[in-house]
């Protein structure tokens, strides 16, 4: 992985594993630090690789100028060069890394794939874990969204609801006033009504008063001679009318 990010470009370095993608968004931190750009996603497998831990883009990048067998060449040439030098000197920890590296080979050939499928198990519940997590949160918090929009609809609603109280308050302080109005005229019309009524019970009183006295003065002041040519006038008056009212039926 550490030959990748000495032989490839940075947007090779982007395709690359775990750690290309680290020293990605690390040079992106330090040429950019107010970005707002979003972090690469990992990628899910790893880049492809030649014998097993030469990586593919090593034989891209040598391709244009030394050929197909450049990379080969370049290899061969290296080791034979460290070997010459005796800069490296084959001795028995030789023998016993090659045994280790062959070990090491056989195994990841022969159990790698089932350790890989159990990996991946494990990753995808971890990953179906955390999507089950998200979505749950997902949902609370489009539920409180929900709830934050009804919230404002009802604090709208409010001033109505205020401008309404304050109508009714306005229409029972009205009506309390005008109760009140309605109550003392009618009690200044009972105290008018009461005294109407008391000057026409004196006025009543005085005029029988009146009447009394002066029939009793009327009747005082007659004679009995007066008495019987009145009852005698009033004898002769009857008759008169009789005889009217007789001729009148004959006719």
């Amino acid at each position: 992985m550490l030959s990748r990010v000495v032989f490839v470009s940075a947007n090779a370095v982007k395709s690359s594993g775990p750690l290309g993608a680290g020293l990605v968004q690390l040079s992106h931190l330090h040429t950019s630090p107010k970005s707002q750009a979003p972090v690469p996603a990992l990628p899910e497998k790893g880049g492809k690789t030649r014998h097993g831990i030469i990586p593919e883009e090593l034989f891209q990048l040598l391709y244009p100028k030394t050929g197909v067998t450049g990379p080969y060449v370049l290899g061969a040439g290296l080791l034979t060069y460290i070997l010459s030098k005796e800069i490296y000197i084959i001795n028995h920890e030789t023998f016993a890394a090659a045994c280790m590296g062959t070990v090491i080979i056989y195994g990841v050939r022969k159990f790698g794939p089932d350790v890989a499928a159990f990996a991946d198990k494990l990753n995808e519940e971890k990953v179906q874990k955390a999507q089950e997590v998200k979505d749950l949160a997902m949902t609370s918090l489009a539920q409180a969204i929900q709830d934050e929009k009804k919230e404002q609809w009802r604090a709208e609603g409010r001033q109505m609801l205020f401008d309404a109280k304050r109508n009714n308050v306005a229409m029972l302080l009205e009506t309390n006033h005008r109760e009140r109005v309605h109550m003392v005229t009618n009690e200044v019309k009972k105290r008018l009504d009461y005294q109407i009524a008391l000057q026409t019970l004196h006025r009543r009183m005085e005029q029988e008063h009146m009447v009394n006295w002066v029939e009793k003065n009327v009747v005082t002041s007659i004679t009995p001679q007066q008495e019987k040519a009145s009852i005698a006038k009033c004898i002769t008056d009857l008759k008169v009318l009789a005889k009217a009212q007789q001729a009148k039926t004959a006719a």
